[in-house]
């Protein structure tokens, strides 16, 4: 039987053309789907160094000198299981610490900041992957102690990591994770950020394969700052500081399409 490799790319392409994302594209003067025109816009700065200052968090320049002592202390009383899916930790010494902070990147890399809550290091996220020319980065190497994670003071410091990177002009932020963290899958949802798959055998660490999922959020669909800002909100909190709406009601409700 002869096989007509023509007729089996049409297929394809007309197969192709009924899906809602390419059905809603625009066509070129050649009947193909492109993407928006990209207008006027401009490459972001690089984010500064320190100077994030919310209501219960302020995120500063990670430095061994200033924060090591405290965050050693602070991740005193995690168990192991903190940094199953890091390629970082546990750290048996606070010099250990230091030397990691250390080694994290302040640069196109990276750039590492130290979650503070009244003045005592608690924490420390990055941002990664800084890619100045297209506008995007990614938020990560996330690690929330136990009197940290899981807080008002948590979540505020990831939002003003999406909210500045996006006053900055990124246009994507992004976050990745083992395929098999719950945790941080769970966190990238509640936060907005969208599954978009995952990249088998992306990466090994700590003797282990790692398939990494993928995650973003878009300048287009940032509608999380309002959310954030209702959530954070004084009036959302009763007097032991216990949330009267959760974050994932206030977008919904904001949102009715949210799937």
């Amino acid at each position: 039987m002869t096989r007509n490799p023509g007729g089996d790319v049409k297929r394809r392409v007309d197969r192709l053309r009924r899906d809602d994302t390419v059905a809603m594209a625009r066509l070129n003067e050649f009947g193909q789907a492109v993407g928006d025109e990209l207008g006027v816009w401009d490459h972001p700065a690089m984010p500064a160094t320190g100077g994030l200052i919310g209501r219960f968090v302020q995120l500063e320049a990670l430095d061994k000198e200033t924060h090591a002592a405290a965050l050693y202390a602070a991740f005193a009383t995690a168990t192991p299981s903190l940094w199953t899916y890091m390629a970082i930790g546990p750290f048996e010494s606070c010099d250990e610490l230091g030397s990691c902070i250390d080694a994290m990147p302040c640069d196109q890399a990276g750039r590492p900041y130290a979650i503070t809550v009244d003045g005592d290091a608690l924490g420390f996220a990055s941002y990664l992957r800084i890619d100045q020319r297209n506008g995007v980065l990614e938020v990560g190497s996330i690690a929330l102690s136990p009197s940290l994670s899981r807080t008002t003071a948590a979540t505020e410091a990831l939002y003003l990591m999406i909210d500045y990177c996006f006053d900055l002009g990124f246009r994507r932020c992004e976050w990745k994770c083992d395929d098999l963290n719950l945790p941080s899958r769970s966190a990238a949802e509640r936060l907005g950020f969208r599954y978009e798959g995952t990249f088998r055998k992306a990466t090994h660490y700590k003797g282990r394969n790692r398939d990494t999922a993928w995650f973003s959020i878009t300048d287009a669909d940032w509608h999380g700052r309002p959310s954030f800002v209702d959530w954070l909100s004084p009036d959302n909190f009763d007097g032991q500081g216990r949330q009267r709406e959760s974050l994932d009601r206030i977008r919904r409700r904001r949102s009715p399409r949210l799937p």
